[in-house]
């Protein structure tokens, strides 16, 4: 999963028509470090939709502004507006992520 640089580059990501989906997550996390384990076969199974990752630290502006408050998150983007946002408590499984994503149509 491509992590996000700048701010100018998560702004284009986010601006597409297509579903963008920021995980939001910091290195010293340890359920960050859990999701990671198995999020490759999510993003291979909902390719239809963009994934990146997003430092809850480097990017603090972005935490705050799109209301994270604990990771990992999971933000849904589609041109420039967060559509939905699942909380680090409901995303500790395999089955809570697939179950999030296939509310997303």
């Amino acid at each position: 999963m491509e992590r996000i640089q700048t701010n100018q580059q998560f702004q284009e990501k986010i601006n597409g028509d297509h579903y963008t989906i920021m995980k939001f997550d910091a290195t010293w996390c340890p359920d960050c470090k859990n999701l990671d384990r198995f999020i490759g076969d999510i993003v291979t199974e909902y390719s239809d939709k963009q994934f990146y990752a997003v430092d809850s630290e480097q990017f603090e502006e972005l935490t705050e502004k799109y209301d994270v408050r604990g990771i990992p998150s999971l933000l849904v983007f589609k041109n420039g507006e967060k559509l939905a946002h699942l909380h680090s408590k409901f995303a500790k499984t395999p089955a809570q992520i697939r179950e999030y994503l296939d509310t997303i149509n």
